[in-house]
Parts: C-alpha cells; sequence; structure tokens
C-alpha cells in the first residue's frame, strides 16, 4: 500500500484490490462516461470478479485520510488499474468520472510503472480505448499500432500503446 498525494493535494492511497471491491469497480467500469453513446454496448456486462482480482495485480486507489482509514473504511475508489504479467498488459485502467482531472490516472501509471519494475517487466502493453488516446500518450506510452475491431464485443479499432519500463 502506498499513499500518496495528488497533484491537487488530495490524499490518495494506493492499496491492492481484495475481493470484495469487485462490485464497486464493476460500477465503476459499467458507469464510465468514457463508455456513453457507441461505447456502451462494450462494458453494459462487463464484471470484474473477485477471480479477477485474484488472478491479477488489481490495485486502487481511494480516497483517505490515512492508510488505516483506507482499509477499515475501503475509502471512496477514485480509481483503479489491472496489470498482466505474462504477456505484460495494461489490462484495464478507470479513473472515477468525478475524479478526472485530478491527477489520479497519473498516479496509477506511475504505480503500475512501479509494479512492473518491481516484476521484471521491461514493456507493458495497452490496448486503449479510443477517447483515452490523449491520456496514454500524455503519460508516456507510445504508440505502437492499432488492435483491430473485435465485433459484436468491441467493432472498432484500438490504438495500442507501450510503456518501457525504465530500470532504476
Amino acid at each position: 500500500m502506498s499513499s500518496r498525494t495528488s497533484p491537487l493535494g488530495r490524499s490518495v492511497t494506493i492499496r491492492r484490490a481484495v475481493a470484495r471491491d469487485a462490485r464497486r469497480l464493476t460500477r465503476l467500469v459499467r458507469g464510465s462516461a468514457a463508455y456513453d453513446g457507441k461505447y456502451a454496448a462494450a462494458v453494459a456486462d462487463y464484471r470484474v470478479g473477485p477471480d479477477y482480482i485474484e488472478a491479477h495485480r488489481t490495485f486502487v486507489a481511494v480516497d483517505a485520510v490515512d492508510a488505516v482509514d483506507a482499509v477499515e473504511n475501503a475509502g471512496r475508489v477514485l480509481g483503479f488499474y489491472s496489470l498482466v504479467l505474462d504477456p505484460p498488459e495494461l489490462d484495464l485502467l478507470f479513473v472515477a468520472d468525478e475524479a478526472q482531472g485530478r491527477g489520479i490516472g497519473r498516479l496509477l501509471v506511475a504505480h503500475m510503472e512501479s509494479e512492473a519494475r518491481a516484476a521484471g517487466l521491461h514493456r507493458v502493453k495497452v490496448v486503449s480505448h479510443p477517447p483515452a488516446e490523449g491520456f496514454y500518450d500524455r503519460v508516456g506510452a507510445v504508440r505502437t499500432g492499432t488492435a483491430p475491431a473485435n465485433p459484436p464485443a468491441v467493432p472498432w479499432d484500438r490504438p495500442e500503446f507501450e510503456f518501457h519500463i525504465a530500470s532504476e
């Protein structure tokens, strides 16, 4: 667990997700404004289950006064990510709509890079949601190509990026 201050001065704790977080993470994904309109079908039935959380390095950013509060009271979920180790991929990264623009996404990416480095990874792929392309560019991911549409689940092409993980 790590506590950081967001660029706007708020106390944010990033901790490992646990099974009891599954419903809140699912609600965050399904309620994301980034998936309104033509993108809604992609997340309408999406589920982040306890099994997924157990299988992958899933971390949540919570708004908390301190680390004890984050564990005992679960904190308000501001965002989360999931790092798959083999093959190395940032599988999920979501920031709650009301928390966007507060630096939470940047904190999650920095945390992911630290986790990837600790796992001995040198590169981490991410297949981006088209509206998130600018975000990945701003946080240092390098565009590597385009993932073709995969109907019916994802009927549009998606930008592919790669994070280059520098060793310390």
